[in-house]
């Protein structure tokens, strides 16, 4: 199971890779681990829509369940991997390159900080798995 270092976590299993002032969003390892075979990924939101924190822009179904995705901070959509829908499986395989699902524009840097680091994010993870 890998948790980069250079990524923040949220509880629900969404990670974020912020480049000044853009983050890279997608599913973790962990998620995509608890969910199995991943077989169809839907972003709902547009390029150009503006989602707080929490709401959720996408959706995830596997062979054991569906799930939503959800904003790990206040961010304007600036892209979306037209990739996924056609090959969902990235989601299993890369979890944290090719199968990123958006990226935004970040409004408030502060709400970053309040996100888990790898190891916060590792022991979330472990705890939840016992």
């Amino acid at each position: 199971m890998e948790f980069p270092k250079d990524l923040k976590y949220t509880t629900s299993d969404e990670w974020i890779r912020v480049d000044g002032k853009t983050g890279t969003v997608g599913l973790s390892d962990y998620a995509q681990s608890q969910l199995s075979d991943i077989v169809f990924v839907e972003v709902t939101a547009a390029v150009g829509e503006t989602l707080d924190k929490g709401k959720a822009f996408a959706s995830v179904e596997s062979v054991k369940a569906a799930s939503e995705i959800y904003m790990p901070v206040k961010g304007k959509i600036v892209a979306v991997n037209d990739a996924l829908p056609g090959t969902p499986e990235l989601v299993n395989s890369d979890p944290y390159g090719k199968a990123w699902m958006i990226r935004i524009e970040i409004a408030s840097p502060a709400e970053v900080a309040g996100l888990m680091d790898a190891a916060a994010y590792a022991k979330n993870c472990d705890e939840r798995s016992h």
